[in-house]
């Protein structure tokens, strides 16, 4: 399920997760784009199910439902970080996407990213990027483009669009993101310029780089206070999802990085979520681990990497660490990391730094793995 900007009202959840426990396994999993997958469901529910999201305006278009791939900065608006708070960009953005037949071509790989100018949501590698200015505009960058278009903010969300649809033109409907474009993406800027009056295509600047939320208490300017949390390896079970919708007090924003925020919520309940499973200390040992859905989620995946990466907790901190069942590697994160994937008989340990990856360490005998996964978290070498 497309969650734009991984905004969820409370009925909206609460919506979810009865679908889950009525119609599927009763866990939700969450993606690294702050979507949803509901699993286990009967082959023959498709249209029940299309039902009850549709009565929650959970399928706005279902045309477009493929296509609403929105993260946003899940901070915006209660931390005072940040140049301006993108809500209404990512409301905006929803509807002219869900009006647009145009869009509706689009893959659904292609993603859009709004970031509030602390830099979070901005390096996750989006086909569009809009991102908050100190002065208050907005620069839009499409794909890596060493150019990016200057707009007032009341024009981000229709720039954000039109960089899309002059994709969809340019690609001619065979590629599905914006690097796979062989002529590049600067001529996609002048054409967002030349469709709006007021953008101008600029040098693009060294953009901030921000970090993803730490669970925890955030604190408000006023006082507030909103939680952080996440679920471990993306699985919430049913009884955690019904903790956070009790405890939500308007909306749930989910993460790209597999969390939950829940805004305007006191910090008394933080206890009670950590009580349900929930990754609440920034020193817990799943922090940064991370995989995909494997055995017996996955027919492709070689086996429970779930379960394997539960048992290699003790592997301490450092780089992030993401098991694959298979060479597909579903889900993995973007950055610096380390890269585990099953083989046949074991598992294949290498450091991704900058793009690159490192050289391999075969693990066939399990005892080895925690091992071996430290050693390699903790790698500070130049590969």
């Amino acid at each position: 399920m497309r969650i734009p900007g991984g905004v969820l009202r409370v009925d909206q959840a609460v919506a979810l997760g009865l679908a889950a426990r009525e119609l599927g396994d009763g866990d939700l999993h969450l993606t690294s784009r702050g979507n949803v997958q509901l699993r286990g469901l009967d082959a023959g529910c498709g249209g029940e199910l299309a039902d009850r999201l549709g009565e929650a305006g959970l399928l706005p278009s279902h045309r477009h439902e493929r296509v609403r791939n929105i993260v946003a900065s899940p901070l915006s608006g209660l931390d005072g970080r940040g140049h301006a708070d993108v809500r209404p960009w990512l409301r905006a953005l929803d509807d002219l996407i869900c009006a647009s037949e145009t869009a509706a071509g689009l893959s659904g790989r292609f993603l859009f990213a709004l970031d509030d100018g602390r830099g979070d949501v901005a390096r996750l590698d989006a086909d569009v990027t809009v991102q908050a200015t100190p002065d208050g505009d907005a620069a839009l960058r499409i794909g890596a483009c060493d150019h990016l278009v200057r707009v007032g903010a009341e024009d981000a969300p229709a720039a954000a669009l039109l960089a899309a649809e002059a994709f969809l033109q340019a690609g001619r409907g065979r590629v599905w993101r914006v690097a796979e474009l062989t002529e590049g993406a600067e001529h996609l800027i002048r054409e967002v310029v030349r469709r709006l009056k007021r953008a101008r295509a600029v040098v693009a600047p060294s953009w901030p780089v921000g970090s993803p939320p730490r669970p925890g208490i955030i604190a408000h300017p006023d006082g507030g206070t909103s939680l952080s949390l996440l679920a471990p390896l993306g699985r919430i079970s049913a009884v955690q999802w019904q903790e956070l919708s009790a405890a939500a007090s308007s909306e749930l924003r989910l993460t790209p990085w597999r969390g939950v925020v829940l805004p305007e919520v006191s910090a008394d309940r933080l206890a009670d979520l950590a009580d349900a499973g929930l990754i609440t200390h920034p020193a817990s040992r799943w922090l940064g681990v991370g995989a995909c859905i494997g055995r017996p989620g996955c027919a492709k995946s070689r086996t429970d990497v779930r379960a394997d990466a539960a048992a290699a907790l003790d592997a301490g901190g450092g780089l992030p660490a993401y098991f694959s069942g298979c060479e597909r590697r579903c889900g993995r994160p973007r950055g610096d990391h380390v890269d585990v994937v099953a083989t046949e008989t074991g598992y294949r340990i290498s450091v991704v730094r900058d793009g690159h990856t490192g050289a391999a360490t075969t693990i066939d005998d399990p005892s080895q793995l925690t091992a071996a996964l430290a050693a390699a978290r903790t790698d500070d070498t130049d590969d």
